[in-house]
């Protein structure tokens, strides 16, 4: 079998998985019972017609992109081969891809989304992402944040049943009926200060996240 047919078996592999994982996911997610805290302030945002970023845990993926259907934020996936998968059911729940990591290809991708924020955008990104280690704040949002003037905002999510993943993030899959809870944190400004200086609050932003995603554990 040449290249040529490999990619093409490759490709009709995914969309196959995409489609069942698609369908199975939305029948899933429709029985969860979502609790919101502190959603006023992307209302406020948007009212301000004020661009964002979303940081939140790679790992807790999953109802966040439900949370969040329909509503045409930008996401960072990895161009990893799972990215691809993850990157088809964003698009399929209404969302929109900026393919590339803050690790591999770093100066692409940040370029991406700081003209994407700088246009209007909203953007997310999953600062422990791609491969991990999971629960550690890259700079790679902040540094966005400084060059575009976007607030950065922390997002969680938590369930009260949930399937892990044997996975390098423990992918958070809820069971059906769980209660899911979303948590939205304050927004920072990094825009006052250097790339240097932005950076430097990488361990702060991840503290704060960390303390966010403890709320949404019930």
């Amino acid at each position: 079998m040449n290249e040529s047919a490999r990619a093409r078996r490759k490709a009709r592999r995914i969309a196959w998985s995409v489609r069942a994982g698609l369908a199975a996911f939305r029948a899933l997610a429709s029985t969860w019972r979502i609790t919101e805290l502190n959603g006023a302030v992307i209302q406020k945002l948007r009212a301000a017609r004020q661009p964002f970023i979303l940081a939140f845990w790679h790992g807790r993926m999953l109802p966040l992109l439900w949370h969040h259907r329909g509503q045409g934020i930008n996401i960072l996936i990895s161009e990893h081969g799972d990215g691809e998968i993850i990157a088809r059911v964003a698009e399929s729940l209404g969302c929109r891809t900026v393919r590339g990591s803050t690790t591999r290809g770093a100066e692409r991708a940040l370029l991406g989304l700081i003209r994407t924020v700088r246009g209007g955008g909203e953007i997310a990104i999953t600062p422990d992402g791609p491969r991990g280690p999971t629960g550690s704040f890259a700079s790679g949002a902040l540094v966005v944040a400084q060059r575009s003037g976007a607030p950065v905002v922390t997002l969680a999510a938590g369930a009260s049943s949930a399937w892990r993943m044997k996975s390098w993030d423990g992918f958070m899959i809820p069971k059906p009926f769980a209660r899911v809870t979303i948590a939205y944190g304050n927004p920072e400004h990094f825009a006052e200060l250097s790339a240097r200086e932005a950076a430097s609050h990488a361990p702060r932003m991840q503290e704060a996240l960390v303390r966010l995603t403890a709320t949404t554990d019930v």
